[in-house]
């Protein structure tokens, strides 16, 4: 079969574009989580209530690289089950066989990614002189939606319905690094009527960041300043009819707005991934798990181009 990977590594165009990965960084990532793999492997053939002696039963289809390319494919593409079982030739329940024992590991390898920026390293540009007392060395954070199947309870659903996208979502926040986008920590998945400071309060990043590292995001965030000393956002418009922003704090909030602009860059990355962009069609399950998992990819990506 075509897409098995000692057939799709002729084609390292194809392969990128199928994976998002060059050639060089998958095989990195296999290398990273082989280990990985074959442990949770082996604790699976031998769990207690097992009914067959290791050995038993039939042979995988695929080996364990070509599982891990399988995922990655899934990942990236987001094709049904049984036309990603013919690309590889095996049957639609193997795919969701191999899916559910590769995502734990590549979202383990994701998290292991992730880490806030080292305070002891120089930093390679200044912050506008309008966001002078933003400091330097922080983090900037966002959130984005995907849009998910509608749940049949109608007050189940309501707490799904995002009036921002006017669709049911699941809602996730991300945390990057402000010079290269390199993503520092991801949020639980929530509903999506769930509002971003909500969610940055029940997160953990408040509790992991250093106090004195910035903490910034956009307008979803308003009142981030009360959470920390240095949290900060755009300013708002005077309280009253009729009262528009002065020219300074329109200026202020244009520099901000540059200064955030590579969380936005770091969501379309992930976004890039079409099992984080399509509609959802795994009913709201394991959502978490494939947002690290490519989160980790991304991460890979962006160190592998521009080290940290």
């Amino acid at each position: 079969m075509m897409m098995k990977y000692e057939s799709l590594k002729a084609y390292p165009k194809i392969f990128l574009r199928a994976t998002g990965l060059h050639l060089s960084e998958f095989d990195a990532l296999y290398a990273d989580v082989e280990a990985a793999f074959l442990l949770a492997e082996s604790k699976r053939l031998s769990r207690a209530n097992r009914q067959r002696a290791i050995g038993g039963g039939l042979s995988p289809d695929l080996e364990a690289r070509d599982q891990i390319l399988l995922t990655l494919l899934w990942l990236r593409l987001y094709p049904v089950h049984d036309l990603l079982g013919y690309f590889f030739g095996i049957s639609q329940p193997t795919v969701g066989r191999y899916l559910g024992r590769v995502l734990p590991v590549l979202e383990a390898a994701g998290q292991d990614t992730m880490r806030l920026p080292d305070p002891g390293r120089k930093r390679r540009k200044q912050l506008p002189e309008l966001l002078k007392d933003l400091p330097e060395l922080g983090i900037i954070i966002d959130s984005f939606e995907q849009k998910v199947q509608k749940p049949r309870e109608q007050e189940e659903a309501d707490s799904y319905y995002s009036r921002k996208k006017k669709a049911h979502t699941l809602k996730s926040q991300i945390a990057v690094h402000p010079e290269t986008g390199y993503i520092a920590a991801i949020s639980q998945s929530v509903k999506g009527r769930t509002a971003d400071m909500t969610l940055l309060k029940d997160s953990q990043l408040l509790d992991e960041i250093p106090a004195e590292m910035a903490l910034s995001g956009d307008k979803g965030y308003q009142g981030i300043a009360k959470l920390r000393e240095n949290g900060f956002s755009p300013r708002k418009k005077p309280w009253g009819k009729d009262k528009p922003l002065s020219e300074a704090d329109k200026d202020y909030n244009r520099a901000f707005s540059q200064h955030r602009i590579i969380v936005e860059n770091s969501i379309n990355r992930l976004r890039r991934y079409q099992a984080l962009k399509q509609t959802d069609r795994q009913h709201r399950k394991g959502h978490e798990a494939r947002v690290v998992a490519v989160a980790g990819l991304v991460n890979r990506q962006l160190a592998a181009r521009m080290p940290l």
